[in-house]
């Protein structure tokens, strides 16, 4: 079992910046891919990046490449998503999600952080 909890959402400008964490408990964190998915209001939830044990893979959803970047700190237990030239539609409850391996489902999932961003 996993436990994932998500932080750094908030109210930000259009253009500006959040760094979100996801810390988690449980089993040990350097195992689990991680990822971070959001769900915008009337949509279905949505892939935006996830990231390897060993944070030599990364992968991102066309619509944040560029501008986000997921990062991992095994020793800490936490996985970030800087997210950098925001936009309206950026605008969602992101989650933080772990994975056991590559080409398996998302299993754990976080209860979310909203992030809004103003235009």
């Amino acid at each position: 079992q996993v436990q994932l909890v998500e932080s750094g959402g908030g109210l930000v400008q259009t253009g500006g910046s959040l760094r979100l964490s996801c810390a988690a408990s449980g089993r040990t964190f350097s195992f689990f891919y991680m990822g971070w998915f959001r769900q915008a209001p009337g949509k279905e939830r949505e892939f935006v990046a996830d990231i390897n044990w060993s944070s030599t893979s990364t992968s991102y959803a066309d619509t944040v490449r560029g501008r986000f970047t997921i990062s991992r700190d095994n020793a800490r237990n936490t996985v970030y998503l800087y997210m950098n030239s925001l936009k309206p539609e950026d605008t969602a409850v992101y989650y933080c999600s772990s994975k056991v391996g590559p080409n398996t489902p998302y299993i754990y999932w976080g209860q979310g952080t909203q992030v809004t961003v103003s235009s």
